[in-house]
């Protein structure tokens, strides 16, 4: 399995692409630039089969609908935002000015719970860690190594918990209790900016120094 991260939009969003041997692709928060998403899976040569979203901010699903419409595949986004798509409002695109309202179509399929998600060949491990957002999900790929958890973990940082249901407490405590049990070399894919490692997140990061269960 290969995966990669292109940043995208005015904020400069990761949308990622994982792929496997059989050219198979899952896409992971088209925020923006569908053109560019879809020209980098196309160099590529994969048959994308499934959209994922760590969560339903305007920034991570503003090219939702044009991939999801331009390879008939479909959307999985965890049941506490389910209204988020339609809502500018929940999805924050309407707290900004120079953003357009961003309106997508419902999730094709809602998360319910933590789980071990089969989409095809591949498998993920659903992580719920809301606090950024109360549907905030981070998708551990183990064979990869890697996970991608959305806005919850940053190199250096976490995410901001100003939005609407923001809540900075159950943010930490989501990190603590699911990310950083995961093996420290694992990497962490985040929503904005480079890749870090939980080992690094944990020596290094100062929002969750001093924490504990």
């Amino acid at each position: 399995m290969n995966w990669k991260q292109i940043a995208v939009g005015p904020v400069q969003a990761n949308a990622a692409i994982v792929w496997n041997e059989k050219k198979e692709a899952l896409i992971i928060d088209p925020g923006a630039e569908g053109r560019k998403i879809s020209g980098e899976i196309e160099s590529l040569g994969l048959e994308p089969i499934a959209v994922l979203l760590t969560h339903a901010h305007f920034d991570h699903i503003g090219a939702v609908d044009f991939i999801r419409n331009q390879y008939r595949i479909p959307v999985y986004l965890h049941k506490a935002e389910a209204k988020w798509l339609e809502d500018p409002k929940l999805n924050g695109s309407s707290l900004f000015p120079m953003v357009e309202d961003t309106v997508a179509k419902p999730a094709d399929n809602l998360i319910q719970q933590e789980q071990t998600l089969t989409v095809g060949s591949f498998s993920t491990d659903i992580y719920e860690t809301p606090g950024h957002s109360p549907g905030s999900v981070s998708f551990h790929f183990k064979e990869l190594g890697v996970v991608f958890s959305g806005d919850a973990l940053f190199q250096g940082s976490i995410g901001r918990t100003d939005l609407p249901l923001g809540n900075h407490e159950q943010l930490i405590e989501s990190i603590h209790s699911r990310l950083l049990k995961l093996p420290e070399s694992t990497i962490v894919a985040s929503g904005h900016g480079p890749a870090t490692t939980i080992e690094d997140e944990m020596m290094n990061n100062p929002f969750l120094n001093g924490f504990t269960l």
